[in-house]
């Protein structure tokens, strides 16, 4: 169809009606990769996660956690990139699964997937503010309150989605690359010094290790917790250029691509600081295991660089989630789920052809969990992001779950000529199985890693939350199969022209 470049053309539906659709072509596999891999925020999952993990997790084990989790992330991938070539839809797991295992289970997804990455953005803003307000005191002496910085990280996401992925992909490849930087040569230095005070050892990256330690599966779960995400990759096939091959490429990519990082930045911090004495840094000063080795074999500057870096990159972490967000949205609206959603969140910017109406509805929702975490005392780094951050992955983990079992169904319903012995049975299979095992090692290691917060009532509503939404998500879609069936047809099936299922 022949339309202007600078307008979002309106797309067809498997029913009646249009749907406005998101900007066709703008964004390539590398945009897709850094809003994948800025939502995985790697100076934050390395600064934050893994000196939890070495001091009350698997201790040295930490880096073998993350060999054993990409390994896991990437038999998961095979599945989800083989139903990425055939389906290319904005609402990824809602479409996924509702193509696999039926409209019902996928709008229950749906909603669940919603559900985490709203909770997510507020989660990240916390850090952020967090960060920023303890960095600018620790090195101005300058006091700003933790909501300032939110009120600024709310109206840098809320820009970033009204003018389109490809501007929110101009500022993360920004963000990504410093930090990316600074933790690399922290790391190199430390292998070209030789490994830091005690030589190398192979102890932190073998995969035994990673079921050792004080609490092998608190250990386990962090590792799975850094990589969250990844999956986003699927939301912008719509925007992309050349789906059905950038998609699971990007996934791909940033699975391993961020795994090998992880492994290398985690185990040359253990080394830096010297294995024998890592647990006892990281108990007593957590950001310790990375400033220690960053001072001594790049320089002080690096710290203070570091420091900035753990506020830029919990910035690019938020800003991907409130896209993710927004899309989740805009994808359940488009399709009216409920009518009056058609021509709110389920509109696009007709110049920019963003989800600009979900943007603005995300941003409310955020500001809306804010207030009420400030209004109830909760510290933005041990309340808001720990509880929110734990609450979102328990749901995302669960969809992920679903869609590993969902592809298994897909390619023997609908497409049996392209069943394959380990892409579309083995490794969906076993991914799925193990992510039902991450979700139990977060259910019996919540309170561990909620810290201070483990007596918290959001804590304790956290697997009931959870399951009201799936709930809601399943008894909905049976009353508009009972009462809408037109609207129960279209659940999870927009797709548009040129990335039609096939």
């Amino acid at each position: 169809m022949a339309v202007d470049e600078g307008v979002a053309p309106a797309a067809r539906t498997d029913g009646d009606g249009t749907v406005h659709r998101l900007k066709p072509n703008a964004i390539g596999l590398l945009g897709v990769v850094f809003m994948a891999v800025a939502t995985a925020a790697p100076i934050t999952a390395m600064t934050g996660n893994v000196p939890f993990m070495v001091s009350a997790g698997n201790g040295i084990g930490a880096p073998a956690s993350y060999l054993v989790a990409m390994v896991v992330l990437a038999i998961f991938s095979v599945g989800f990139t083989s139903m990425a070539k055939h389906i290319t839809s904005t609402g990824a797991f809602y479409g996924f699964i509702s193509y696999g295992l039926g409209r019902t289970a996928g709008l229950a997804s749906g909603l669940l997937a919603t559900f985490a990455y709203v909770v997510f953005e507020p989660a990240l803003i916390g850090i952020f503010s967090s960060f920023a307000t303890g960095t600018l005191k620790d090195q101005t002496g300058l006091h700003i309150p933790w909501w300032a910085f939110a009120a600024l990280m709310l109206a840098v996401n809320a820009m970033g989605t009204w003018f389109g992925v490809s501007v929110a992909e101009k500022l993360l490849v920004v963000l990504l690359a410093t930090e990316v930087t600074v933790l690399a040569a922290m790391a190199v230095s430390v292998a070209f010094h030789g490994g830091g005070p005690d030589g190398f050892s192979l102890d932190p990256v073998n995969p035994v290790n990673a079921f050792k330690g004080t609490s092998a599966g608190l250990g386990l779960f962090f590792a799975f917790w850094s990589w969250v995400g990844f999956e986003s990759t699927a939301m912008y096939g719509e925007e992309s250029r050349n789906p059905k091959k950038i998609i699971p490429k990007a996934t791909m990519i940033s699975v391993l691509g961020v795994g090998v990082f992880y492994v290398f930045v985690s185990w040359m911090a253990i080394s830096g600081t010297g294995q024998s004495k890592a647990v006892e840094v990281a108990t007593a000063n957590p950001l310790g295991l990375f400033f220690g080795p960053t001072e001594q074999y790049v320089g002080h500057w690096a710290v203070d660089v570091m420091q900035w870096l753990m506020i830029t990159g919990s910035l690019a972490c938020g800003m991907a989630f409130h896209n993710c967000a927004a899309r989740y949205m805009y994808a359940l609206g488009r399709e009216g789920v409920l009518p009056s959603l058609k021509n709110t969140i389920g509109r696009t910017h007709p110049r920019h052809g963003s989800p600009h109406v979900a943007g603005l509805v995300q941003t409310l929702v955020t500001a809306v969990l804010l207030v009420a975490f400030w209004a109830a005392g909760k510290d933005p780094y041990d309340g808001t992001y720990v509880l929110l951050a734990i609450l979102g992955t328990m749901a995302i983990l669960i969809v992920q779950a679903v869609c590993s079992f969902a592809v298994l169904a897909y390619f023997r319903t609908h497409h049996p000529e392209s069943r394959h012995w380990f892409r579309t049975l083995t490794a969906p299979l076993v991914g799925g199985l193990a992510m039902l095992a991450v979700v139990v090692l977060l259910v019996s290691n919540m309170s561990a890693a909620a810290g201070k917060e483990s007596g918290s009532l959001v804590l304790k509503a956290t697997p009931w939350l959870v399951a009201a939404v799936a709930v809601l998500g399943i008894g909905y879609a049976q009353y508009l199969k009972r009462r809408s069936p037109e609207r129960y047809l279209l659940l999870g099936r927009t797709v548009l022209e040129e990335t039609r299922e096939r």
